[in-house]
This record gives structure tokens, sequence and C-alpha cells, in this order.
């Protein structure tokens, strides 16, 4: 019996090893991928979440207006709760992603209290954030099932201080070349380009918001190659590169 429960952790312990180990963008399309969301979510598409239809075809985050204020002191007070059906292990996950961004930037995750805007951490269907601060609360899903990693929790939490996916950005034909033919029908929406705000920061193919070669791949050949090597390795990032760290810091001003 000793000996089965042994074999069962060193099992399971190399699974998670294992999807340790993949890109965000991996580890997104998994959890993600056979999802079916209730009528008390948002809309989502991909991992984005939305009010309504008419939102899908433009960037949410083009002004100020969908950013979290800046206080007097300079920082960026983002107000969270997170819901209590994680395990500790998963709290302490969660927990060291919010507080990642303090280490390179003036962003600060705090528990909620009181104030009206904030996010709500809940193991809902899939990963998915809305793009920008929304007003009031607003749901960041972390499903325990496939989306309680470091580099998902980053992920999620740049689409909740206004950021999208790198392929989506404005300039993206200049950097990736989208072969829409090998897409799944109906994911090609994945790859919509958007008026974004790139804030002088140069296409980052490792950024944590890059999806990998295959993402969306209905025949297992490449939904995108780089420009103008095609070779060039990308998508493949498990946490926030310099890039994503600077586009953040521009984008709110911070001093650090």
């Amino acid at each position: 019996m000793v000996f089965m429960k042994l074999v069962v952790l060193l099992v399971l312990s190399t699974c998670c090893w294992a999807e340790e180990e993949l890109s965000v963008s991996e580890l997104l399309w998994k959890a993600n991928k056979d999802v079916v969301h209730t009528k008390d979510e948002p809309l989502v598409i991909d991992d984005i979440a939305y009010d309504n239809e008419n939102e899908r075809n433009a960037d949410q985050c083009t002004s100020s207006g969908c950013m979290w204020p800046r206080s007097a002191d300079g920082r960026v007070y983002v107000p969270y709760v997170i819901a209590n059906h994680y395990s500790s292990r998963e709290l302490s996950i969660i927990q060291r992603g919010l507080d990642s961004f303090s280490e390179f930037s003036c962003i600060r995750f705090v528990k909620h209290n009181g104030h009206r805007d904030y996010l709500s951490i809940q193991s809902h269907n899939g990963c998915y954030s809305y793009v920008g601060r929304r007003g009031y609360s607003q749901t960041v899903s972390l499903d325990r099932q496939g989306c309680i990693y470091h580099s998902t929790v980053q992920h999620e939490l740049l689409h909740a201080l206004g950021f999208n996916h790198e392929q989506c950005r404005s300039d993206r034909d200049q950097y990736i070349r989208v072969l829409w033919e090998n897409i799944q029908s109906g994911l090609a929406y994945a790859f919509d380009k958007l008026d974004t705000l790139n804030l002088n920061t140069p296409y980052d193919y490792n950024s944590v918001m890059q999806y990998h070669r295959y993402a969306f791949s209905a025949n297992n050949k490449p939904t995108m190659e780089p420009i103008p090597d095609p070779n060039v390795a990308f998508g493949t990032a498990t946490q926030m590169s310099k890039n994503d760290i600077d586009r953040l810091n521009r984008l709110y001003q911070c001093k650090v």
C-alpha cells in the first residue's frame, strides 16, 4: 500500500513538472480547448472575456479609461479577492503571480477592502480575463483544472492590466505571417489584428502574451511563422519577458 502511494505521488509530481515546462500558450490551449461556458459567465473568446459581441472587433484598451489609476505615491493599486475554493498550494501559486509584479513595476495587487473596482479571481470554466479595468467586480478565471501555473497567472493578470495577445499587435504583419489555411474553422478570431498600444516597444517573440507556432492548428501544421526567418523560435515563454515588463512600466508610467 505504501509502495503504491509512492508510485502515485511520483506520477503526479512528474506530470506537474512536465506541465510546468510547457509554454503559457500551450497551457492555455490545454485548459481551454474543450471548455463549455455557462450562462452565468461572460462571453469568452479564447481566453478573453467580453460584455458583448460588439467588443470583439476593437482593442478594449486603447485609452487611459481602461487603466487602473495611479496613486499619489506613484504606485498603481489593483484590488483583488480570491475565491475560497482553492487549495493552499493553488493559493500560493496565484499569490506568487500577484506578488511578482511588485518586483519589476509599480503595480501592487492588494486585497479588496471596500474598493469599487476590483478583480474577482475564481475557478470558473477555463482561463480567462477581461482586458483592462472594467469597473466594479470583474472576473479573472483561473480554473483549478489547468490554469494554476505562474505563467498563466501572469498572462491573465496582464490582460486585466490592459494587454492583448502579441500576435494581435497592430504591427504584427511585419514580424509574423499568419497561415490562415491551417487554422481550425471558427477560430480565426484569435489572430485578429487590433489597433494596439505598442508603446514604442519591439514585437516580442518571447512575450508571455505570444502564442506558439501551432496554436489553433486544424492539421498539425503551423498557424504562424516569423518574418523574415521562419525558423526563429517563438511562443515558448514561461514567464514575463523584459519587453513585457518594459511595456507594462511604460503604460503605467512606472518609475522603477
